[in-house]
């Protein structure tokens, strides 16, 4: 059923005139004589009794003036609701976020939720590697990962921030007076890590690999500050990311920056290559504003 020949109906039903209603649409009235018939010839139904100047409306017509209210509303609201959608009044996103990355989003979930309260925001916790896995295979839009993304998934990648990773280890581990450890010198130290699903590890295996020795693993946990409990129990080196040492009360802990290469911990947006939803860009426009002003 054609939309504009029900509408045409709809307000010379409502009005109760052809005249009157060629001019709410602002067309003539012959226009609306032959929408009306069109509908007519569409329904196989005669709709309105002419008599004289007055307007009735068949069985039919009552049906279809009736339904054709509810429709064009409807469209309306429709209309309504792509136009919020694209000013980003209202909208649905869902955020994959790593557990270790989550630390630095609380400043940006709040501007996020001041400036875009009709959003509906859901954060989804995972690894680094199993969002990578939901955004590739199209369960989620967008999430957050570290670098570098797995190049066989092809995403999108947007680096947020850039930070130094630092050793942690029991106290008098490493000499008072230094500062720095070159990345070589973990050869020969045992080694706490997270575990191998977090894109961290990722990273840090694939450097070791790269410096050319297998590292001595004591163990691995999904939990970062377990890591530190364990290093400062003497049970191994932890390698975290600056943002965690600045978060510790050091205590009985060494803590040494590396280099040599210094391998940057870099947290970052992924997506699939093509459309971003309007949610989505405002959540990128808000993380760079927040974040950006942050790191810059």
């Amino acid at each position: 059923m054609d939309l504009r020949s029900l509408r045409y109906f709809v307000e010379t039903v409502r009005l109760n005139s052809f005249t009157q209603a060629a001019e709410s649409l602002h067309v003539t009235q012959s226009t609306i004589s032959k929408m009306v018939r069109q509908l007519e010839q569409e329904t196989g139904a005669q709709l309105l009794i002419r008599d004289g100047r007055k307007l009735a409306l068949t069985d039919i017509g009552r049906v279809v003036y009736a339904r054709g209210e509810d429709m064009l509303a409807s469209m309306r609201r429709l209309a309504q609701e792509v136009h919020d959608t694209q000013t980003v009044e209202l909208g649905q996103l869902t955020v994959g976020i790593p557990p270790m990355i989550n630390l630095l989003f609380t400043p940006v979930l709040k501007a996020f939720r001041e400036r875009h309260p009709q959003i509906t925001l859901t954060l989804l916790e995972d690894t680094g590697q199993a969002i990578e896995r939901k955004v590739a295979n199209g369960e989620l839009e967008i999430g957050l990962t570290v670098l570098p993304a797995d190049p066989a998934l092809a995403l999108q990648t947007a680096a947020i921030a850039s930070y130094p990773l630092w050793a942690l280890a029991a106290q008098g581990t490493f000499r008072k007076s230094r500062a720095t450890l070159p990345f070589k010198a973990l050869d020969r130290l045992p080694l706490v890590l997270l575990t191998d699903d977090f894109a961290l590890t990722r990273r840090l295996r694939a450097a070791f690999g790269a410096a050319g020795f297998e590292p001595q693993v004591a163990a691995q946990s999904g939990q970062w500050d377990w890591l530190v409990a364990m290093a400062s129990a003497g049970m191994g080196v932890a390698l975290l990311p600056e943002p965690f040492i600045d978060r510790l009360a050091l205590g009985p802990l060494d803590a040494v920056r590396l280099v040599e290469p210094a391998l940057p911990w870099q947290p970052a947006h992924v997506w699939q290559g093509g459309y971003l939803s309007h949610a989505a860009r405002a959540w990128l426009d808000v993380c760079e504003e927040v974040l950006g002003a942050a790191t810059g």
